[in-house]
């Protein structure tokens, strides 16, 4: 028999998971960045959706299928922002898919990515001739950054999560161990001890765990 006290009570369980799950896996997901922002929205409005007029479903399995999602997508955030493969195994990596001008089709391909998508990517921001594209980059949540030929500095982050970014010391024309002699100077002997560091108009911006 369809009780309009047990809808209630499971919407207010389902709005309490929802809180007490973006409070601590971060207000990031309320904006996604990667996969596992999105797949993390979309199953918990299904489960909180498809559970709310199933009157077989009693509010203590309700509780129950909310507390094993909410506790895997913690789990998986902390060994996502923890643990370099996990991470990339989840959401990726960004993928440069242009590099001094000339486009990488190995790359886009890999990121199953058409020439038509690419070519919409590029116009959306405001890119019409390639050539003047010093590096762009699809991001996690598919958008597309863009540096171009003539900008002073590099914008995107060195090391990020305790990890070098190879390509952007590439666009910086330097090398690891330029970049190893440059922490020391800061007094960090540890890359892994870093959260995100840029490098920009000579000078470091770092931020260590």
């Amino acid at each position: 028999m369809f009780s309009y006290s047990d809808v209630l009570l499971k919407l207010i369980i389902g709005f309490i998971f929802i809180t007490l799950l973006i409070k601590f896996s971060g207000k990031g997901s309320l904006a996604p960045t990667s996969p596992l922002d999105q797949v993390q929205n979309y199953v918990l409005g299904g489960i909180i959706g498809g559970i709310l007029y199933n009157q077989a479903i009693s509010i203590a399995q309700y509780v129950v299928v909310l507390s094993i999602w909410a506790l895997l997508m913690l789990t998986t955030r902390y060994l996502k922002i923890h643990n370099h493969i996990v991470g990339k195994f989840i959401d990726g990596e960004p993928m440069t898919v242009i590099y001094n001008g000339k486009l990488l089709v190995k790359n886009c391909l890999q990121d199953n990515l058409s020439a038509k998508e690419i070519d919409f990517k590029l116009r959306s921001a405001g890119v019409l001739d390639i050539t003047t594209v010093k590096r762009a980059i699809l991001e996690q949540n598919g958008s597309i950054t863009i540096l171009g030929k003539y900008d002073e500095d590099v914008r995107f982050p060195v090391i990020i999560d305790g990890n070098i970014d190879m390509d952007v010391l590439s666009v910086m024309n330097k090398d690891e161990e330029w970049l190893q002699e440059e922490l020391g100077k800061q007094g960090i002997e540890n890359v892994k001890d870093v959260y995100m560091a840029r490098y920009r108009h000579d000078k470091w911006e770092i931020a260590i765990y």
